[in-house]
């Protein structure tokens, strides 16, 4: 059942190359999609599924429903890019100044689109329906994940599976993470008002500049003293801004940083911590101060039975030598939100390629990836769907995903 799928996706492959290109050279920027989705659509639209637009705001999603009843499952995919200049020398550069794909979102929706339509062509064998989630803004909060949960997109889901391109790991790799695989990602922004005056009489001024810098230090004891030392968190202060002249005390400063976690109860801790923290150390100098903490994607908790599903239809596909167990990481991804209204789990396939100077990292201007991991991604998604709605009576042979890297 699923070799035949698998060639037809290799088939397709440079169908989709030339659609991950298109996207590559037209990039559109989070909450700014406007293009996009258009293709997306009509492409869902040509192959037979059930199409929605406008959902959530930009989303798109297609429906394919089988040719018997069952479960449902939902593969999701993003399609927003950076504003970077994209500074390779490729024939698919994009074409729009400070716009680009510089994380893999345009691999993303294209692979998508690939099994889209392998399993289209089988619907009659697909005892249940997929729902193909194509999202906006994943990049900027509050990502798109969120309306689009909103606005149905999981309604009657069952189980949600995604990936991401990875240009840490080479092209065959896949990473699996059971748990919390990426942090909480929020930020704070703090303003220190105290009085400014001249340098050479700081007792008649309240120097904010030495207020915050006592605030910087103060805030590093909520982890190393606060938080349990067993559970992993990281709270760093990015910009420290303050006045301009070199004898002039400044009447305010600004700080901002980022907080990252994985538990909630740790996130809550830090958050109210730093607002005490904040205020004491301030108004106990004479000044006053105002916080603004703004939550930002939770963390990625991967389903276990979900999670296994994966590591070991990828140990099939490509081998258990390509298996990569990642560690947590700090990063984040507001995949997070469908997981908590749905088991599925996230997972890295690799893109990395220093033969087509594929090795840069994410959100670099040179960024770029091997698109043969558009086949990795589609084998293992359609591996996914097909084992997890014949209740694992479907399973890759040994060395198929193999083939598709030689294509």
């Amino acid at each position: 059942m699923l070799q035949p799928m698998f060639e037809r996706l290799e088939q397709l492959f440079p169908e989709l190359i030339d659609f991950r290109r298109d996207l590559h050279m037209y990039p559109e920027l989070s909450f700014q999609e406007v293009n996009t989705p258009i293709k997306i659509a009509e492409y869902l639209s040509k192959i037979g599924l059930e199409v929605k637009t406008g959902v959530g705001g930009n989303g798109v999603l297609g429906v394919l429903k089988g040719g018997k009843p069952g479960k449902t499952v939902a593969l999701r995919a993003d399609f927003d890019a950076l504003p970077i200049q994209d500074e390779k020398d490729v024939i698919y550069k994009s074409r729009v100044p400070g716009v680009m794909h510089a994380c893999g979102h345009d691999i993303h929706t294209a692979g998508l689109l690939g099994v889209a339509k392998v399993l289209s062509e089988y619907r009659e064998y697909l005892p249940g329906t997929v729902i193909f989630i194509h999202q906006f803004a994943e990049e900027l909060l509050p990502g798109g994940a969120v309306s689009m949960i909103e606005a149905g997109c999981l309604d009657g889901v069952d189980v949600i599976y995604g990936a991401h391109v990875s240009s840490d790991h080479p092209v065959g790799v896949i990473g699996v993470k059971a748990g919390y695989m990426m942090a909480a990602a929020d930020s704070f922004y703090i303003e220190i008002t105290g009085k400014g005056g001249h340098g050479a009489y700081p007792h008649k001024a309240i120097d904010p500049l030495v207020i915050g810098s006592q605030l910087v230090l103060n805030l590093q004891q909520i982890v190393s003293r606060r938080v349990d030392p067993l559970q992993a968190a990281v709270l760093t202060v990015g910009s420290f801004q303050a006045g301009k002249a070199f004898n002039v005390i400044p009447h305010t400063v600004t700080l901002s940083g980022t907080v990252r976690t994985f538990n909630e109860n740790v996130r809550q801790k830090i958050e109210t911590s730093l607002q005490q923290i904040a205020k004491t150390t301030c108004e106990g100098a004479g000044a006053t101060v105002t916080v603004d903490y703004e939550r930002g994607y939770p963390a990625v908790c991967n389903d276990e039975t979900e999670t296994e599903r994966i590591h070991q239809l990828a140990k099939l596909l490509v081998g258990e030598e390509q298996i990569e167990v990642l560690e947590a990481r700090m990063g984040a991804e507001d995949f997070a939100y469908y997981l908590q209204h749905v088991p599925g789990t996230f997972f890295y396939v690799g893109g990395r390629n220093s033969e087509i100077q594929a090795m840069y990292p994410h959100h670099h201007p040179m960024f770029d990836v091997d698109e043969r991991s558009m086949l990795v991604t589609g084998k293992l998604f359609i591996s996914a769907v097909m084992n997890y709605l014949t209740e694992g009576k479907i399973l890759p042979e040994a060395q198929e995903a193999k083939v598709g890297l030689e294509t």
